[in-house]
């Protein structure tokens, strides 16, 4: 049957989550760092999502489609409360509660603190300028707020000897991201990029708006990518095609 349902546009989406607690039904999931129809039977076309959208990636289509199944839906909503019960109402899973649980290593003798690896400043990637000295001819990192945080070595591991810009892509402004990387990119003649980002979906947009910049800088450079979990572990790294 022809009938109205939901359309998500995947280069507008940005995966914030902000749809999701919209649809009582439970049709949008973030899957794969992107808002995602899971089934057309679950979606009544009605549009509640709309409004929560604000890149205006979703819009409604008349298609064919089979019709809206609402006993599906309710049992769907139910089965995905049961298996996502520590997740909190925003449905967003970047937001979701929970507690790490760590084993604390036996006392020692007080050791000499670590040295930070820090060789500049700024690093919020709104405030540094392009043309920042310390950019010229660097391997850049490109990292997610909270990663230095997840991550107990980070300054030993990904740090030492590079400059680094943060920000979060769920948060701030993605279009003005990739411009800012872009300019870095090409006024700089960087050598490499690496981004770390940490595994929820909201922030693999931190590797989109990489290889935008990239692609928007003309520059031909390494471009590495590296998801950390949120209990600190290195996940794995991959070198996407820009």
């Amino acid at each position: 049957m022809i009938r109205k349902i939901v359309n998500i546009d995947e280069d507008k989406c940005d995966g914030c989550g902000l749809c999701v607690p919209s649809c009582a039904e439970g049709a949008i999931q973030i899957i794969d760092g992107k808002a995602r129809l899971v089934s057309d039977v679950y979606c009544d076309g009605l549009g509640a999502c709309l409004g929560d959208c604000p890149n205006d990636a979703i819009t409604i289509e008349e298609r064919e489609a089979p019709s809206f199944d609402e006993a599906a839906a309710q049992e769907h909503v139910k089965r995905h409360q049961a298996e996502n019960e520590h997740e909190l109402p925003c449905g967003c899973p970047g937001s979701a509660a929970g507690t790490i649980e760590r084993k604390q290593a036996p006392a020692a003798q007080p050791a000499a603190p670590a040295q930070s690896q820090l060789s500049h400043w700024p690093v919020q990637l709104k405030l540094v300028p392009p043309t920042a000295p310390y950019f010229q001819e660097a391997d850049l990192l490109l990292v997610a707020d909270c990663v230095p945080f997840a991550l107990a070595d980070f300054h030993t591991q990904f740090l030492r000897g590079k400059p680094i810009v943060i920000g979060c892509p769920k948060l701030d402004d993605a279009s003005f991201y990739v411009e800012k990387l872009a300019g870095i990119l090409r006024e700089s003649s960087v050598k490499s990029l690496t981004v770390v980002h940490m595994e929820v979906p909201c922030c693999h947009g931190l590797t989109r708006i990489a290889g935008a910049a990239i692609d928007a800088s003309g520059a031909a450079i390494p471009f590495t990518d590296v998801t950390i979990s949120i209990s600190g572990e290195v996940l794995g790294q991959t070198c996407p095609q820009t």
